[in-house]
């Protein structure tokens, strides 16, 4: 045994506390969310639909980009309906190359819809258009800075470096915040809009 200060008896952190790594925390996050119970997630569903129409009003957003649910994102097609009807231009994202932004089409509700390039619904006919003035951002899990944590391939991030920058709500539900450190490349959303209070 040595009484050297310099060597530490325990470490500062112990292992199984350390920060997740970015990979491994949005394996945690899917898991979590896949595992919400449907009457859970119907009803927070709801209450984020809500949360949408408030912000819109609030705003008086008249183009607003939008995304189709994927892989257990929150629903919001009722509040879309919604939109529709008080005349809002809906847009959704396009994939149209890796590692770029995204790009949007205008999108009519009930329209024929294909799947893009990463296997995600647009509009059949597309109808390309300008960016949005405003934009839902779905997260994967969020931190308390309003940083977002995506699947990893950097649309939304390219996305949100243009100029004029659209202004953004993120979707997430409450349960997927997350402590992860913001990265210098990322864009705090303006605004997180969950289920909660």
């Amino acid at each position: 045994m040595t009484s050297d200060p310099r060597i530490p008896r325990n470490p500062a952190t112990p292992p199984d506390k350390l920060p997740l790594g970015k990979a491994e925390l949005r394996k945690q996050l899917l898991a979590a969310r896949r595992a919400l119970a449907p009457e859970t997630r119907a009803a927070w569903d709801q209450a984020l639909c809500a949360k949408v129409l408030a912000w819109q009003a609030e705003n008086k957003i008249q183009e607003l980009g939008v995304y189709w649910p994927l892989r257990d994102e929150p629903d919001l097609r009722p509040a879309y309906d919604e939109l529709a009807r008080r005349g809002v231009r809906l847009l959704l994202p396009v994939v149209v190359a890796k590692h770029t932004a995204l790009e949007f089409a205008e999108w009519t509700i009930g329209e024929a819809m294909v799947k893009d390039t990463m296997g995600v619904a647009v509009p059949a006919g597309l109808r390309m258009t300008d960016y949005p003035p405003a934009l839902l951002v779905p997260c994967l899990g969020y931190n308390p800075h309003r940083f977002r944590l995506g699947y990893g391939g950097g649309f939304y991030d390219r996305t949100l470096e243009h100029t004029p920058r659209p202004a953004t709500a993120g979707i997430a539900y409450s349960c997927l915040q997350a402590d992860f450190p913001d990265d210098p490349h990322d864009v705090a959303l303006d605004v997180m809009l969950t289920e909660a209070d």
